[in-house]
C-alpha cells in the first residue's frame, strides 16, 4: 500500500498529526520551524509560535490544547490567540515538548526531550482536569503514546531503546497501573519507533524513523501490513477524514544529509479494506 503528498510544504521536523472530528480537518506541527499547519481551499495554512510546538488534542470546535516547549496551552484556531493551560518544563531551557496524544479519558499524555536529543533528559506527562503528573522520567526521545479503543491500555516508548511499551490503565480515571511491559521489541530489525495510533481492532500503526514506512501490529505484536512512504524518516500517523479510514502521516528533513524531492512532505492514504481508526478523543479541561 503507498500513500499520496497530501501537502507539499516539507517540514523540517514533522509530528503531531490530528484529525480535529468537529472542524473536519487534519493539522499537524513542524517542530523546529515553530509552525501548526492545517489545509484548506486546497492551501496549507501555518501558524507561527514562539517556541517549538509539536502535539495536540481538540478542546472543542474553535479550540486545541497545543503543547510548546514550555507550556500546555489553550490556543483559538480562528484567531491564533492563546493563554497557558499550565507550564511544561519551562525552567529547563534544554528541553521541548515531542509526541502527544489525548486518551479515552479527556486527559493528554505529552513527552518531552532534549532539544539535542540527550539521554535521559525527557519525560512522559500527562494533563487530567487540571493536574500535570510526570508518569516516566528519564527518558530521551518519547513516542509512541497511543491508546487501545477499550481505553484499558496506554503505548509509548523511548525510541532509543527500540521497544514499544504497554501500561494498564485504572477504568475511573485513566491514570497507568503496574509497571509498563514490552508490547513490542524491533531491536533485531534495528527499526526506530516513532509516533503510532491505534485502529478500531486494537492494531497499533507505528511510523518508524528512518524506514519510510508506517507499520502495522496486532494485539498481541505481530506484524500485519505497511504503508510505505517515499520519504525516508517517517514520523506521526493519524487516522482521519470523514469514515476515519484516511491516514495522514508527517515526515521531516532533520538528520538526512542529502534529502529528496519526497522528504519532509505530508502525506495521506486512503484504506479500502475496511481499516478505521478511533475517533480523535477530546481533551476535558
Amino acid at each position: 500500500m503507498q500513500a499520496a503528498v497530501y501537502d507539499h510544504t516539507p517540514c523540517a521536523l514533522g509530528e503531531g498529526a490530528l484529525w480535529h472530528p468537529e472542524r473536519a480537518c487534519f493539522f499537524w506541527f513542524d517542530i523546529l520551524n515553530r509552525e501548526l499547519v492545517t489545509r484548506r481551499d486546497e492551501r496549507s495554512h501555518a501558524r507561527l509560535f514562539e517556541d517549538p510546538v509539536s502535539a495536540a488534542g481538540w478542546i472543542d470546535a474553535q479550540h486545541l490544547l497545543v503543547a510548546s516547549s514550555q507550556a500546555l496551552l489553550r490556543f483559538n484556531i480562528d484567531t491564533g490567540a492563546h493563554e497557558d493551560i499550565c507550564s511544561l518544563e519551562a525552567d529547563n531551557y534544554a528541553t521541548r515538548s515531542n509526541d502527544g496524544r489525548a486518551d479515552p479519558f479527556g486527559g493528554f499524555w505529552i513527552g518531552t526531550m532534549g532539544k539535542r536529543a540527550e539521554p535521559g533528559l525527557g519525560a512522559i506527562y500527562r494533563y487530567y482536569r487540571g493536574e500535570l503528573r510526570c508518569l516516566n522520567p528519564g527518558l530521551s526521545i518519547p513516542n509512541a503514546i497511543c491508546f487501545a479503543p477499550d481505553g484499558r491500555r496506554a503505548y509509548f516508548c523511548d525510541s532509543v531503546e527500540r521497544k514499544i511499551m504497554q501500561v494498564a490503565l485504572d477504568a475511573a480515571h485513566g491514570w497507568p497501573q503496574g509497571e509498563p511491559q514490552v508490547y513490542l521489541d524491533l531491536k533485531a530489525e534495528w527499526l526506530n519507533p516513532d509516533g503510532a495510533v491505534v485502529d478500531q481492532e486494537g492494531r497499533l500503526w507505528n511510523a518508524q524513523w528512518g524506514a519510510g514506512r508506517v507499520a502495522c501490529y496486532d494485539v498481541d505484536g505481530r506484524f500485519v501490513t505497511a504503508l510505505e512512504l517515499p520519504a525516508k524518516h517517517a514520523s506521526c500517523p493519524a487516522f482521519g477524514g470523514h469514515g476515519l479510514d484516511q491516514m495522514l502521516v508527517t515526515t521531516a528533513l532533520q538528520g538526512l544529509d542529502d534529502p529528496g524531492p519526497a522528504d519532509g512532505l505530508t502525506y495521506i492514504a486512503t484504506f479500502l479494506d475496511g481499516t478505521k481508526g478511533q475517533r480523535e478523543h477530546q481533551v476535558l479541561l
